[in-house]
């Protein structure tokens, strides 16, 4: 379960009008449907490992592991990666990272064929694949503003939401086919092959390199990264986004990430209940994701985060006292159905608040806080789901998420968070109208 998604700004140059841009309609097409294939491969791959691990082991302790070694080495390269995406031509970052997780996967697979399936192997692969992951997502997130106009981001980020979201509802089909039929490893060649054309397409679009990075007169990479900390941490709205996406990521993705172990625990073991629970959260998704570019121009960002972090909650309590199947599924759809409100909202705010030339550190942060918070969860709340029930956990963490959400409206620091957003989108809504 995965995903989440994209920048442009308050003080950049006069913003770009949709009529001054004839060819960024092309370049998006291209850049989205690059995207999409490349994240289908990926999708496979998560997903058959993940149920590897789930159906093989049954362990909450091995889940636990899964996501430090997926998530934390993310965390820690994307301290360098949004320096390095402000310093150089993000295309490049990108093309760069997604080779090295195809060499990877495709050196897993090889391995798997010989007969070597250790969780070991499983656990540096995943860890390799979650570098490049890490390299590559503040590169992605401030390439967007530089081929699509302001007034079309959050338009945009709700599309792309919605097609990203539709591979969660294609991908566990075809990787439950793939996987059951024949083996993990005919997943990870499909990824390694999804890669590829995805690179040919992205290769294709021209993606200008900013004054700053082609500059010989840059800062040193230090001093960069402690403008870029020093940045986020005294804007109040960037400090508070940051605050709402640790607290969602740590409280409830974590535990969310449990659910398969719950379905398995309680309904059964067999793959296509897997496939139906991922099945409904992207149909949720993909219509989330309608949504949001429909009503693009119409919604609160605040209002968007904030209802959403506080409707988590209340669905993961929910969650904790489902003795249903169909009701189980049907709380992971609304789930599934809130999640683009919630990252379409905070990615587009960041994006209409924070500069081009710091974009790339604002979003390296924004991947360290989603990178940490989950190993930092799981390692926690895997351990414990071999100890005490899934549906404890789910119903703690809810509440607990409940409590943060309204306590971030309700402070003095979340009031002036909250006065500056409305600020900012206000002041960028009457630049392009």
């Amino acid at each position: 379960m995965e995903n989440l998604t994209n920048p442009q700004t308050l003080h950049a140059p006069e913003p770009k009008q949709s009529e001054s841009m004839p060819d960024w309609k092309r370049k998006v097409a291209v850049f989205l449907v690059g995207q999409t294939i490349t994240t289908f491969g990926s999708y496979l791959v998560q997903y058959a490992i993940f149920w590897h691990l789930t159906l093989s082991t049954k362990s909450g302790l091995v889940l636990a592991l899964a996501a430090i070694f997926g998530f934390l080495p993310q965390a820690i390269v994307s301290i360098f990666a949004g320096v390095w995406a402000d310093r150089v031509n993000r295309k490049i970052m990108i093309i760069v990272s997604d080779s090295t997780i195809a060499l990877a996967t495709l050196v897993l697979a090889f391995f798997m064929l010989s007969g070597t399936d250790d969780l070991w192997l499983i656990f540096l692969v995943m860890a390799i694949r979650s570098v490049g992951a890490g390299v590559q997502m503040p590169a992605i997130s401030a390439l967007v503003p530089q081929i699509v106009p302001t007034d079309q981001l959050m338009r945009v980020n709700g599309i792309n939401s919605s097609i990203q979201s539709s591979l969660t509802l294609l991908a566990p089909v075809a990787a439950a086919a793939v996987y059951a039929n024949f083996s993990l490893e005919a997943v990870l060649f499909i990824d390694v092959v999804t890669a590829a054309i995805g690179l040919s397409l992205l290769a294709t679009i021209s993606v200008p390199t900013l004054a700053r990075a082609a500059s010989a007169e840059k800062p040193s990479y230090l001093t960069d990264l402690k403008e870029g900390i020093s940045y986020i941490f005294s804007n109040q709205l960037v400090r508070w986004v940051m605050a709402i996406f640790a607290i969602v990521f740590l409280l409830i993705v974590a535990p969310s990430n449990l659910s398969p172990l719950m379905l398995v625990r309680n309904f059964g073991s067999e793959v296509w209940m897997l496939t139906v629970l991922e099945l409904a959260f992207g149909v949720g998704m993909v219509l989330g994701g309608a949504l949001m570019a429909l009503l693009a121009n119409k919604i609160d960002r605040i209002a968007a985060i904030i209802g959403t972090s506080i409707l988590f909650g209340i669905l993961a309590i929910a969650l904790g006292f489902t003795a249903n199947l169909i009701v189980f599924y049907v709380l992971f759809f609304l789930i599934g159905l809130a999640v683009p409100a919630f990252s379409t909202s905070a990615m587009t705010l960041l994006q209409e608040t924070v500069e081009p030339e710091r974009q790339g550190r604002v979003f390296g942060f924004v991947g360290i806080v989603m990178a940490v918070a989950m190993p930092l969860g799981m390692s926690i709340l895997g351990p414990l789901a071999d100890i005490v029930s899934v549906e404890i956990l789910m119903i703690v963490t809810g509440a607990a998420t409940v409590l943060i959400a309204a306590l971030a409206v309700l402070l003095p620091a979340g009031k002036r968070a909250i006065a500056a957003a409305h600020a900012s989108t206000g002041s960028n809504q009457s630049k392009t109208s």
